[in-house]
């Protein structure tokens, strides 16, 4: 990534303050056990939700940075992922960054369009014969569907991923390709990058 077309600064000071709620919730948690007899879950639960939040608020940031420098269609992928959420329809979309991916990909069908929010949908609407395997977006098009990428062996927790996001982990796991994912089954998105996955927020995620 060309660090040029992203301003860091902004975004570590957001999230330095935020942190330090969090320390400061933490630290009042803390004295609360000393004088406070009722149950402190609660408390827990809404020091979690916030960490959650500020996960989500910086991967936004970071996806949008990790992404102009290779497509002008960012706002065309957050449009068609939102809507696809909404929906309920799972969706796998490869950006290629630097790294060449035949070497990883098993080649779908070839498409060969400009990307629109709609073109995008529309492979991955339900019943498609192309929406089960990823898209292949280089530059402000879209190469490919029905790829088959590899397969992370990685776990969550105790939690095996389902196979969308074992797919997206996989190659990021080989490449510096950017991956998104929409869940089928919950309608949340996340990106994979460098062999992580990262939650996003919605909506406007640009």
């Amino acid at each position: 990534m060309n660090p040029i077309n992203c301003d860091f600064s902004p975004m570590k000071e957001t999230l330095k303050d935020e942190l330090l709620q969090v320390i400061l919730s933490l630290q009042q948690s803390v004295e609360e056990m000393d004088t406070n007899t009722n149950c402190l879950l609660g408390n827990f639960e809404k020091i979690k939700e916030r960490f959650m939040t500020i996960e989500m608020k910086a991967a936004t940031f970071y996806l949008n940075c990790y992404l102009s420098p290779f497509t002008e269609k960012y706002p065309e992928l957050s449009h068609s992922v939102q809507n696809m959420s909404l929906k309920r329809h799972g969706g796998l979309i490869v950006i290629q960054r630097q790294d060449a991916l035949e070497a990883f990909i098993q080649p779908g069908i070839h498409i060969g369009a400009d990307l629109t929010h709609s073109l995008l949908e529309s492979i991955f609407f339900p019943g498609n014969p192309l929406h089960d395997g990823a898209v292949l977006v280089n530059r402000n098009q879209i190469e490919s569907a029905a790829n088959v990428l590899p397969l992370s062996e990685r776990y969550t927790g105790e939690k095996k991923l389902g196979t969308r996001h074992r797919a997206a982990l996989g190659l990021s796991e080989m490449s510096d390709a950017l991956v998104m994912v929409v869940s089928e089954e919950t309608g949340k998105i996340s990106f994979a990058f460098q062999g992580n996955l990262y939650p996003i927020s919605t909506p406007g995620i640009i």
